[in-house]
């Protein structure tokens, strides 16, 4: 019998080629395509000159397709050769890339979407000063070049995302939340009832209450006093933290963030929960950068040496380095049939609303845990 495909076609980029993989996996499960050669990813290439210069090369058509590409572009590990120097790929390089994909397709697929976890420019959203926006100008980049569909996971600000485009372009932002705590729950055991969702800055409450709204828990919040005098690395120095909420006195505390980028804020919240007698902190983060490299490493295993945290749980949305992969603290959250979820649900031109909202799977899945519990 002949297998309906449809007309989905992946394009996936060098720097998110295993999770690639792993998404072209759900999805012709999902289609029910029993041959094991057939690939919903076409091959390309972005062959590089020796002064740093590329192009994007297709190797099958994309007329008449549905066309997803995926990137990840905070994936440093990618390489290449430039006037005889090893270079590093910086997002820079990675949305330069998805752009000459987009450009190879000649404007033939009937529709272009790009998957990109990690928002290009989300951490420079918004003006303070005379300085670009980056991300309002690579969102209208990516539509200026004919793309309708716009998917990344848990940006700093959604609505200056749906503002920099116009409404014949969609912008997704679904959560990694579900497939986090899916994970946590069938790896801890933890009493719930002991829980408490702590917010490690102001601009992370509405993902706490989130998250404490899907566990049936309350939330504290902490305030970063910033010296706005001066700046390191590009942000104001926290002064001090401050907090607002219950008392943490024997509570199990779960700190959420969107990103680890050097970690640094999120180890001084666990230093002081321990120190005002928290029992037990699990650290989660969408993405987790580690953008110093091995100093931010070491500094997350010494404070598990120390019992300031139990363990991370951060997604594959982006990449992680092997190094970290193989502590002891680390848990990664595999995204990739969540990630095809989606796809297979836009190109089946469904709605994607049922899958952005996984309360009641949440509180089943606790209340299963609980019984099992109760039965030992």
């Amino acid at each position: 019998m002949e297998v309906v495909t449809n007309n989905l076609k992946l394009i996936v980029m060098d720097n998110f080629a295993d999770f690639g993989k792993k998404v072209d996996d759900h999805l012709k499960l999902m289609k029910g395509v029993e041959d094991k050669k057939f690939s919903y990813i076409i091959p390309t290439a972005v062959p590089r000159f020796s002064n740093g210069e590329a192009k994007g090369l297709l190797y099958e058509t994309v007329r008449a397709q549905d066309v997803f590409i995926l990137s990840d572009i905070q994936n440093y590990s990618c390489t290449y050769e430039m006037h005889g120097f090893t270079n590093h790929k910086s997002p820079d390089d990675h949305f330069q890339d998805i752009k000459r994909m987009i450009s190879a397709c000649n404007g033939s697929p009937s529709r272009i979407s790009v998957v990109t976890p990690s928002l290009y420019g989300a951490r420079q959203h918004k003006k303070k000063d005379r300085e670009s926006l980056d991300c309002s100008l690579g969102l209208k980049e990516l539509e200026n070049l004919g793309v309708k569909q716009i998917i990344a996971f848990d940006v700093h600000n959604k609505d200056a995302c749906d503002n920099a485009v116009s409404p014949t372009t969609i912008f997704e932002n679904p959560y990694s939340t579900y497939s986090i705590l899916r994970t946590f729950i069938d790896n801890e055991e933890i009493d719930y009832q002991n829980l408490l969702v702590i917010s490690p800055d102001t601009g992370a409450v509405d993902r706490a209450r989130y998250y404490a709204d899907m566990l049936k828990t309350d939330i504290g919040i902490f305030y970063k006093r910033r010296d706005f005098s001066k700046i390191v690395n590009g942000k104001n120095p926290i002064v001090a933290h401050e907090y607002l909420g219950k008392p943490v006195q024997g509570k199990t505390v779960l700190i959420v963030d969107d990103l680890i980028s050097s970690g640094q804020s999120m180890l001084e919240v666990a230093k002081d929960l321990k120190k005002w007698g928290a029992e037990q902190i699990y650290l989660t983060a969408t993405f987790a950068f580690f953008s110093d490299g091995k100093p931010n490493i070491d500094a997350f295993q010494e404070a598990y040496e120390q019992g300031l945290f139990h363990r991370l749980y951060t997604t594959n949305l982006t990449y992680v380095p092997e190094e970290v992969k193989q502590r002891e603290w680390f848990q990664e959250v595999d995204c990739s049939k969540y990630m095809a979820k989606i796809i297979y649900t836009l190109n089946s031109h469904g709605s994607i609303a049922p899958l952005l909202n996984g309360k009641e799977k949440i509180l089943q899945k606790i209340q299963e845990h609980q019984n099992f519990k109760a039965t030992k």
